[in-house]
């Protein structure tokens, strides 16, 4: 890997121990960035000058994006004033991709207006398994260069270090080209499940075939928990049907309210994620392949929009 000699690194409030991963993959120099809160809930950004004529990196996954977007506009906007050439953006998550159309009159299309606010912040941008549906390819949302990295290999290593007999289940159809590339990593069985969903917590699954697999391990895996409600139903249907309890694996943990301890109660004999966002269960480490697209961003700056790094 080539290092980023000119580039300078920064962590947003929470992002430290990521960033510091991306300075020892690419030898980016980090630099400090501090956020002050004011009494009346206002934010003072003061960062260190990056370094002249180079790209201003800023680190910042976008869980519980909302109290971070502002911080983060006045970030990039201070990393130009003190020099920077350009300013990219590494989100290993990346928000508001699920509201990508008007489902009912009135909404707004999240996925277009938070796309189109980083474009106009950022000069290109690496995330980890976006959250699309509707959009093919990044591009479609978000309209300056990118590159997208697939973790598959990450997670297949990990399910293949971990794992006896894994049977790797899809939680719906859209998961099917991702989970099928997991498991041809490790020549392992799929099964993909039909799901059904009828609100923001209420979701019908079920399991065509999982009868002919008793004897392996169920790995449920999917890029992200919110809620847990189709890990909690694929677990529900999975009851009594395996030998061995479900391991969950995960791209993008988020766990919002009771998720976590409710796909314990459910029978999750393991709940593992990425380090995409860090919690108690990020085991799997996908520092190296957001570090290879930062760098090919940063020393080209001719990456299409929308490029995807191979899983």
């Amino acid at each position: 890997m080539n290092t980023l000699d000119g580039s300078t690194l920064y962590a947003m409030p929470g992002n430290e121990a990521f960033a510091e991963l991306l300075s020892l993959h690419t030898g980016c120099q980090r630099r400090q960035l501090l956020l002050h809160p004011f009494p009346d809930g206002e934010t003072l950004v003061q960062m260190a000058a990056p370094a002249p004529g180079g790209d201003a990196v800023i680190v910042c996954t976008l869980d519980r994006p909302d109290p971070k977007a502002l911080p983060l506009m006045m970030a990039a906007a201070t990393a130009r004033e003190l020099g920077a050439a350009r300013v990219g953006l590494v989100a290993p998550y990346l928000a508001y991709m699920r509201q990508d159309a008007r489902f009912h009159p009135g909404e707004a299309m999240s996925a277009r207006i938070f796309g189109d606010w980083l474009g106009r912040t950022f000069d290109w941008l690496v995330t980890v398994a976006p959250h699309l549906h509707r959009h093919a390819t990044l591009a479609e949302v978000y309209p300056r260069a990118s590159q997208v990295v697939h973790a598959a290999a990450q997670l297949a290593v990990w399910i293949d270090a971990h794992v006896r007999l894994p049977l790797i289940i899809g939680p719906d159809r859209e998961s099917t080209q991702w989970v099928t590339a997991v498991s041809n990593l490790l020549c392992a069985p799929v099964v993909v499940a039909r799901k059904e969903r009828h609100g923001d917590r209420e979701v019908d699954i079920s399991l065509p075939e999982i009868d002919n697999w008793r004897d392996h391990t169920p790995v449920l895996l999917d890029d992200i928990v919110a809620s847990g409600a189709t890990m909690i139903q694929t677990l529900r249907c999975l009851r009594g049907r395996t030998s061995s309890p479900p391991v969950c694996v995960v791209v993008h943990g988020l766990f919002a309210g009771e998720a976590l301890e409710a796909m314990r109660a459910e029978g999750a004999g393991l709940i593992v994620t990425s380090n995409s966002v860090v919690t108690g269960t990020s085991q799997i480490d996908i520092s190296k392949p957001v570090a290879e697209a930062m760098v090919s961003l940063c020393a080209t700056g001719t990456a299409a929009a929308g490029s995807a790094t191979p899983a």
